[in-house]
């Protein structure tokens, strides 16, 4: 049991939970908005509130990035293996990837809608009113989100192992 493993910045445990708790939040946002009937008086209020979340966690996603670039995270418990660092790494260039490729597949799906991207009643991107993209983007959007989803759950699952079964600091670092 490694008792020592260095810790990640008070600014990193700050963006990794806001990213998290937000992301989780969209995902039921999303799902609730889209069970919503055509009818239903206060769906567009849905809608614009999650492209308004969505391009505020894209631009914390970006901020995180460029953060990192000159912020080096605290390296992998020594104790773990050559295959578990592997996946360690692919599995955060992974949920790094797919949370820049969800809010900008969404973006272009809300370009070609007819109602755009509104950031908290602001105009930001103009409707275009194409539907035959804007289905392909829905598909592209709600695909990724899925695995974005799968991602995010085998990441957790990973750290609940290390925490539960390992016994190592790979969790408390984030804490």
């Amino acid at each position: 049991m490694e008792m020592s493993a260095a810790r990640y910045t008070t600014t990193a445990k700050i963006l990794h939970w806001l990213i998290a708790l937000t992301i989780f939040g969209m995902f039921a946002l999303g799902w609730f908005m889209t069970d919503l009937p055509r009818e239903t008086p206060d769906r567009a209020f849905y809608f614009n509130l999650h492209k308004s979340i969505g391009v505020t966690l894209f631009a914390l996603v970006l901020f995180r990035l460029f953060w990192r670039i000159g912020h080096k995270p605290p390296a992998l418990v020594s104790t773990l293996k050559a295959w578990e660092r592997k996946l360690a790494q692919a599995g955060h260039h992974s949920l790094y990837l797919l949370m820049v490729l969800v809010p900008v597949s969404g973006l272009i799906m809300s370009a070609f809608s007819k109602f755009g991207v509104k950031w908290f009643g602001l105009p930001l991107i103009p409707g275009l009113d194409d539907k035959a993209l804007r289905d392909v983007f829905t598909e592209v959007h709600e695909v990724i989100g899925l695995i974005l989803l799968v991602v995010i759950i085998v990441h957790v699952l990973g750290a609940l192992k290390h925490h539960f079964l390992d016994k190592d600091e790979t969790l408390k670092r984030m804490l």
